[in-house]
């Protein structure tokens, strides 16, 4: 069979997402696969058993990560990498996370089935605990930091005592970090998780980056004071002042032009009594975007904007950041694969960014990437109601098949290149 011809096997993608889904599946037909619980385990040996018997080589790394190889023709090229997560928020979805491994599985059966090897190999990834703390990504990526081995997960256990029960080992996590010669590009079939393609009616999202993150906390410090006996002059209310900063934040998203979104989504207030003055506000600020100058930017006139709130409620506001993620963008390259396979292919697509993390944006330190979107059904995720159509994972996953045939030309050839026409030695005599 000419390779550029080949499709997956739609019912049996689509019978793995139920079989899997019924690992960890709760009355209302969400799944619960907390990480490193036994449904996970389990979970993650059935994973492990398709992929032997797909033809692939497993092993799973320091950080628990599960990955399976296919190989290819030249065992000195870099492999081409896919893959997602298959544990879950509690009572979430069947399809968020685990498209992306089955797709991935499936490939690789149809490859087998059709004695097609590519030139590079493939690999097949699950990995470790993406929906707390992303360690199997970022492990992989170098950027897992010695705080993680205090984290205690929602069992009380801790990161060592959880990687140890999966095959892991939290003293040798170092050997879990890979280069990009190890793996020359990783691409991620995901749902959207939202609802753009939805209510565009587009197939397929072509994402060209994963936003960045900065969060922090607010805090706004006026004075308590009885409510009847305080005329409104004499007032230094917190929450009069929070409100205004929530509209400032909001106008960070709306009225500055861009892509960026900006949330506060944390609202406390003290002491929180209806004939009380409020003397305290806490409340968080979330704001994303493809481009961390960008948001640097938005950063600074949200700081502008709490010292002119602040001198007009007479309040005092402190800004405190307690996260950054760095954006990470997809290469142009798999970008144009992406696209150019659905011209092909005859699907719909649209290009966006990835407002959610995910383990490519982890990836994407050290190689290429690029992500497949295919719709949530309404924008919903991480609930029980999430839904992809069958039709839709089958697209997405043809999808993802054939840019690999595209990217394994496309990494051969600059292999190829860069052998005939080495970097000159600029210390050569």
């Amino acid at each position: 069979m000419i390779a550029s011809a080949l499709f997956i096997n739609s019912d049996r993608l689509n019978q793995s997402i139920e079989k899997l889904a019924q690992i960890g599946q709760v009355a209302d037909g969400g799944v619960t696969r907390i990480a490193f619980s036994p449904e996970d385990i389990a979970a993650r040996n059935l994973v492990l058993n398709w992929m032997r018997e797909a033809g692939m080589n497993v092993r799973i790394d320091a950080a628990g990560n599960i990955i399976g190889r296919y190989e290819g023709k030249q065992a000195n090229f870099p492999a081409l990498a896919t893959g997602s997560h298959i544990d879950t928020v509690p009572n979430g979805g069947r399809y968020d996370g685990a498209l992306g491994v089955l797709a991935g599985i499936e490939i690789v059966r149809t490859f087998k089935e059709n004695n097609i090897r590519l030139e590079h190999s493939i690999e097949v990834i699950v990995f470790t605990d993406e929906e707390s703390t992303m360690i199997g990504s970022k492990a992989m990526a170098g950027t897992a930091n010695n705080d993680l081995g205090n984290y205690r997960l929602a069992d009380g256990k801790s990161i060592a005592e959880s990687l140890a029960k999966i095959g892991g080992d939290w003293d040798k996590l170092g050997r879990a970090k890979r280069d990009r010669s190890d793996i020359a590009a990783y691409i991620e079939l995901h749902v959207e998780q939202g609802g753009i393609l939805d209510n565009l009616n587009k197939q397929i999202g072509v994402v060209e980056g994963v936003v960045g993150a900065y969060r922090g906390m607010i805090t706004v410090t006026g004075k308590a004071n009885h409510a009847g006996t305080t005329p409104m002059e004499m007032r230094q209310d917190a929450l009069v002042a929070a409100s205004q900063i929530v509209l400032a934040v909001n106008d960070l998203g709306t009225k500055i032009p861009g892509n960026q979104v900006a949330t506060v989504g944390k609202f406390n207030v003290f002491p929180n009594a209806t004939n009380i003055v409020p003397g305290q506000v806490e409340m968080s600020v979330d704001i994303r975007d493809l481009s961390a100058d960008h948001v640097k930017y938005l950063i600074t006139k949200l700081e502008q904007e709490l010292i002119e709130i602040a001198s007009g409620t007479q309040t005092k506001i402190t800004l405190k950041p307690y996260l950054w993620v760095d954006p990470t963008l997809a290469a142009v390259e798999i970008v144009k694969a992406i696209a150019n396979t659905c011209d092909r292919l005859g699907l719909s697509h649209h290009i966006l960014p990835s407002r959610a993390g995910h383990d490519a944006q982890e990836i994407g330190r050290f190689t290429d990437i690029g992500m497949i979107f295919v719709p949530s059904i309404e924008g919903i995720s991480h609930s029980p109601k999430e839904h992809t159509t069958p039709e839709q994972c089958t697209q997405g996953t043809n999808v993802l098949l054939q840019t690999f045939l595209q990217l394994d030309q496309i990494y051969s050839t600059q292999i190829l290149h860069q052998s005939q026409h080495p970097p000159a030695n600029q210390f050569a005599g």
